[in-house]
């Protein structure tokens, strides 16, 4: 690719990062569209952080080339910077301003001219949440509304592009939803990346994945597209009342040929979770229920399940192979 696809927001491509010795980034190439919010999934330490600094012009890549809304940002940086809004890990914050200074300071930095400021401002604070807060200290709000600030200074000037680390790390379940909605509604009209490493968020969220792992794109696509990569494979769920059995049922289970990737999970009743992967050629349910009645295995429950966005990742990771795209 040596020109910019113009009907691509996002681009990335073959960048490359090194710290020293360290690759950090080996050869990533990607792109995101208008309307897209796009998840970048990854175990701590993948590359995922330091792939948004890139994008965010935080720093330069080693090799490679990125463009936002068709400027080379290497050659461009301000240019291509102003359609960025950028969200990082951890949101720096001055504590000691009111949150309507700080975001009329924001604005004034991104350029909004003077008498489009106040309604600006104000329509980014409704938009987030903020409308109550706004003569606050940022230094006393809770994490969650230090978050909604972060995202709102992220908005301001109207971006098309959004780059989001990690944007619910650290927050309760109530918090969030409410920042999973935002993002939402965010990605009709915009590109939106944002990186995790909490799997629901990808499912509920995202039009299409990238996974990384040792600064390697290790696939992209949906969720169905990446789980055609493990079409030769199929979840069990099984469910044990009384959790004294556990050790008989994985003793079973473990004697059983094809079965693989055993995980076990307890619930506040004593329930025993036994999840596993198995070839969906053979149906294996028959012979784990007459081998748990002939040991006295309280079996409450067997069933075939579609591999999670998890099973997916760890069965690519296993696989060791790197560059699958469906898109």
């Amino acid at each position: 690719m040596n020109n910019p696809d113009f009907s691509s927001l996002i681009q990335f491509e073959n960048v490359s990062k090194k710290y020293g010795s360290f690759r950090a980034l080996h050869d990533v190439s990607f792109d995101v569209k208008e309307g897209e919010i796009v998840g970048f999934l990854g175990p701590n330490g993948a590359g995922k952080t330091t792939a948004m600094r890139i994008l965010s012009g935080f720093f330069p890549p080693s090799s490679g080339r990125v463009w936002v809304q068709g400027i080379d940002i290497s050659k461009h940086p301000q240019k291509a910077k102003r359609a960025i809004g950028y969200l990082p890990e951890t949101v720096s914050l001055y504590p000691d301003m009111r949150v309507i200074e700080y975001l009329r300071f924001v604005a004034k930095l991104k350029g909004v001219p003077a008498h489009e400021l106040r309604g600006h401002v104000r329509s980014k604070m409704s938009f987030c949440g903020l409308l109550d807060s706004g003569h606050r200290l940022i230094g006393r709000l809770s994490k969650g509304y230090r978050q909604r600030v972060g995202l709102a200074q992220a908005l301001v000037a109207d971006p098309p592009v959004l780059v989001l680390d990690e944007p619910t790390t650290g927050l309760d379940p109530s918090q969030i939803k409410e920042i999973r909605e935002l993002i939402r509604a965010l990605g009709q009209n915009r590109a939106v990346i944002f990186s995790t490493h909490i799997l629901p968020e990808i499912s509920m969220l995202c039009s299409r994945v990238l996974m990384i792992n040792q600064g390697e794109i290790l696939a992209s696509g949906t969720v169905p597209e990446l789980a055609s990569c493990l079409k030769d494979r199929e979840a069990i769920h099984i469910k044990i009342k009384d959790e004294k059995d556990q050790a008989r049922a994985l003793k079973i289970l473990n004697k059983i040929p094809g079965i693989e990737a055993l995980k076990v999970a307890q619930d506040i009743r004593g329930e025993t979770f036994i999840s596993l992967e198995t070839s969906p050629e053979q149906d294996l349910r028959p012979l784990i229920m007459k081998l748990f009645v002939e040991q006295g295995v309280s079996l409450a429950e067997i069933q075939r399940l579609q591999l999670t966005l998890e099973d997916i990742f760890l069965g690519l990771l296993k696989d060791g192979k790197s560059g699958r795209r469906f898109s």
